[in-house]
């Protein structure tokens, strides 16, 4: 019997050995293990810190320009590689292949956006002679790197939430360990290898590898300065209580909001938020989940978003066409069908029945759900949506607002004043206006209030979260 690959972590800029604890990594679409983890542990998150730490020393005064051409040589490689990479996180995660492709897409355009970015970033002078004594001084303000910082990242979109935490940090003038989740390993271990191969000196983007123990030992490590964490809300508190009294920004939980007025337009709406709920299999953090929409067109809406749900091609994640792929595991498709039977249990019904084959969930819809549900109360990271109603905009920003999270929310309306309401009140860290909630753009701050998180990712804003400011005054006489 042929020996399965085991990916182990990247350290110094060549592959470290595997540790004796390691664990398979199954394909969802397929069920096939396609090769062991290793887990790094506390021993491997030594070895890299130091790599790390031995990279940012030799790189720290590099000039700004050669920070851009790292980026831009990265984001030229890993547009050569497309579609090797988007056949890793096809097979690997069961994200469909047009969509995975997308992804690489967007990748590259955020490695040249923060090489862009840093044509742009400055620092600032203070006004110092504004009182008695500070005159006869002045003082600027400069951002500078952390040193080490880690980013931890998802599975759901291996290559756009990796480069999401390294491009700004090596903008910022930082060397970055990233901890992958296991269905992301394979992709991350590659752009390692890529952006190396591109110029990066060796140690600058380290990887380890492996779960839980991993994760927490790199958030811990004192030779950490910063910890950026994209994830579940279980997961993010573990790891600040890990890194303890140091930076630490994350991107947690949601359970996005979509709201659709009277006045929208309505088989617009039911389209658009068809695609947030259900392509990908809904396995991303502003997925549309819960859908609240204004009992005068409540049906119309219905009628309108089942018959979207149902154009979805559902099916094989290596066709092109196919738009809801596996899930990333037979565990994550039980729980989402848990979820639905929870809410079946306290009187919910289907407009739209979800189906399961394996690891394969088609889209769901729920209505007549509570809010003791569990659906209306988690995140269910599935393709399953709930519609409820309500009576005019204060009954909708109650809804809206009666959840623990509050990343990204999204109203349909044709009415500015009801726009702008929403705007003040619905407590979200982004609103969009007539798209849905799924519709994400990388040059604004993207972030979350209440669970969702703590600071803000989008290339300039990440950049600003990855770099700590100084101060520097000078009396001139």
């Amino acid at each position: 019997m042929t020996a399965q690959p085991v990916f182990a972590a990247f350290i110094g800029g060549t592959a470290a050995p595997a540790s004796t604890s390691a664990f398979d990594l199954v394909a969802p679409q397929t069920g096939r293990v396609v090769g062991r983890i290793s887990e790094s542990g506390s021993e491997g998150v030594d070895a890299a810190v130091k790599a790390a730490q031995a990279a940012f020393a030799a790189n720290r005064k590099q000039p700004t320009h050669q920070r851009i051409t790292w980026l831009k040589a990265a984001a030229e490689a890993l547009a050569k590689a497309s579609d090797e990479i988007a056949n890793l996180i096809c097979e690997d995660v069961g994200k469909p292949i047009r969509i995975s492709k997308g992804e690489v897409k967007r990748g590259v355009e955020f490695l040249e956006a923060t090489a862009a970015a840093l044509t742009q970033l400055g620092g600032e002078t203070l006004p110092l002679d504004i009182t008695p004594t500070g005159a006869a001084h002045i003082g600027y303000v400069r951002r500078m790197p952390y040193g080490v910082v880690a980013g931890i990242t998802p599975f759901n979109a291996p290559v756009n939430l990796l480069v999401q935490k390294v491009a700004p940090a090596i903008a910022a003038g930082n060397a970055i360990i990233t901890k992958p989740a296991p269905a992301a390993t394979r992709t991350a271990l590659r752009l390692a290898e890529l952006f190396q191969e591109a110029g990066w000196p060796a140690g600058l983007f380290t990887v380890v590898t492996g779960d839980k123990e991993t994760a927490l030992a790199l958030a811990g490590h004192p030779g950490v300065h910063a910890v950026s964490f994209t994830g579940g809300t279980i997961a993010g508190d573990a790891l600040a209580r890990a890194a303890g009294a140091k930076k630490f920004v994350a991107e947690l939980g949601s359970n996005a909001a979509n709201i659709v007025m009277a006045d929208a337009d309505i088989e617009g709406a039911a389209k658009k938020i068809a695609a947030a709920a259900f392509e990908a299999s809904g396995q991303q953090c502003i997925s549309a989940q819960r859908v609240l929409v204004d009992r005068k067109v409540l049906d119309s809406f219905l009628t309108h978003f089942a018959n979207a749900a149902k154009t979805l091609n559902i099916g094989d994640a290596t066709d092109p066409k196919t738009d809801v792929g596996p899930m990333v595991s037979k565990a994550s498709a039980e729980r989402v069908m848990g979820i639905c039977e929870d809410a079946l249990k306290k009187g919910a019904r289907y407009a739209l029945e979800p189906k399961r084959t394996e690891a394969l969930v088609s889209p769901g819809i729920l209505v007549d759900t509570t809010p003791e549900t569990r659906i209306w109360q988690e995140e269910v990271f599935g393709p399953i949506a709930l519609v409820a109603p309500f009576d005019g905009i204060e009954e909708a920003l109650r809804m809206a607002n009666d959840s623990p999270f509050g990343l990204q929310g999204a109203v349909f309306t044709r009415d500015l004043a009801t726009a702008m309401r929403f705007s003040d009140d619905f407590d979200v860290g982004a609103l969009w206006i007539n798209e849905a909630t799924r519709f994400r753009l990388d040059i604004y701050p993207f972030g979350g209030m209440k669970r969702s998180g703590i600071g803000r990712e989008g290339v300039r804003y990440a950049i600003e979260e990855l770099s700590q400011l100084k101060f520097t005054g000078i009396a001139t006489t």
